[in-house]
């Protein structure tokens, strides 16, 4: 059966790419477009689309005020399809936190229409078999503070990846780590400046600082570093102390930034010293890079599928035989700092 898509954008030009390019996938049907969400809201109830694409900047009302009542009277899951700037990078971290399954950029600048086609095509079927999970705001302190300093002579590090859903899974996670957490390095499968609003986001949430990681940044406790979108981040070692290069590079599982390559460059430079966390997406991306993790002696844990929004990523590896734990999301923090 075919995926229902309803395209919701006030240009008309846009809509026509999305319905064209949407239109060259077998498994999706193009059901309706609307200019504004008032329109939408009036196919919504005669067409009955599985997944929307929805632009955060109409007329009449914004996409993002547009998500909160639908998510709240009509749950339908949405793709965000953004402009590749910082100001659009931070209407569609307001758009995932009002429920939208995923971010996708629009075409612009090296961004080009087949680069979207790929990502949109994934996005819309990851979206309709997302379960859309309400998550309550994350009013637990963070885990009691605890005699890490060992991270100074054993070099720990958290390496984590995520795909669909994985913006509020991470913020879950985070959120509850202490202040003192070995260096956490993160792979979200996200555009450019999103990442980057993301980042700024859950420094102002958590106790650890949360950066969008640059060429050369060193990786300690109380640090997270996300993966900045369309760059590949990987993990690397002089002596005791790591840090992260960031670089361009070929898609690797359809994905830059991969799972995959952060995951490998962790099993080799961090081995037994890591430990590493695979949460909700779509795909495969991450799932032999946390084997070969686990062959290296790290400790390897999976989100849950009851918790995941896609349970594509974990499952993937789960069947590879590749995770030591599976954990529900909120279980996730505690089953890492026990292990430290």
């Amino acid at each position: 059966m075919s995926v229902k898509v309803l395209i919701v954008d006030d240009s008309a030009v846009v809509r026509k790419i999305f319905s064209t390019e949407l239109a060259r996938d077998p498994e999706i049907e193009v059901v309706g477009t609307a200019p504004d969400p008032y329109i939408a809201r009036d196919k919504i109830v005669t067409l009955k689309p599985d997944v929307l694409t929805l632009d955060v900047e109409m007329p009449r009302m914004d996409g993002i005020t547009f998500l909160r009542k639908l998510m709240r009277y009509n749950p339908v899951p949405a793709v965000v399809v953004s402009s590749l700037t910082p100001k659009g990078g931070e209407l569609a971290m307001e758009a995932l936190q009002a429920g939208a399954v995923e971010v996708i950029s629009k075409p612009g600048g090296s961004f080009s229409v087949g680069d979207l086609s790929v990502q949109l095509i994934e996005a819309v079927k990851a979206a309709a078999k997302a379960r859309l999970i309400k998550y309550s705001p994350n009013i637990a302190k963070p885990i009691a503070k605890t005699n890490l300093s060992m991270t100074k002579t054993t070099n720990k590090v958290i390496a984590i990846g995520a795909s669909t859903g994985g913006t509020q899974a991470l913020e879950r996670v985070l959120t509850a780590f202490p202040a003192d957490t070995p260096g956490v390095v993160i792979v979200q499968h996200m555009p450019e400046n999103f990442t980057r609003s993301f980042a700024e986001r859950l420094n102002q949430e958590c106790a650890m600082e949360v950066l969008e990681a640059k060429d050369g940044d060193s990786v300690h406790p109380g640090r997270a570093l996300i993966a900045p979108g369309n760059y590949h981040m990987i993990l690397n070692r002089s002596g005791a102390k790591y840090f992260v290069r960031v670089k361009k590079g070929p898609l690797v599982n359809r994905h830059r930034p991969s799972v995959e390559v952060l995951f490998k460059s962790v099993a080799k430079y961090a081995g037994a010293n890591a430990i590493g966390v695979i949460m909700t997406g779509m795909g495969a991306d991450g799932a032999r890079g946390i084997l070969e993790m686990k062959e290296n002696g790290a400790y390897t844990i999976a989100q849950d599928e009851k918790t995941s929004v896609v349970f594509g990523m974990p499952n993937e590896a789960i069947k590879l035989g590749a995770i030591e734990k599976v954990r529900p999301l909120d279980k996730i923090p505690a089953e890492i700092i026990s292990h430290l």
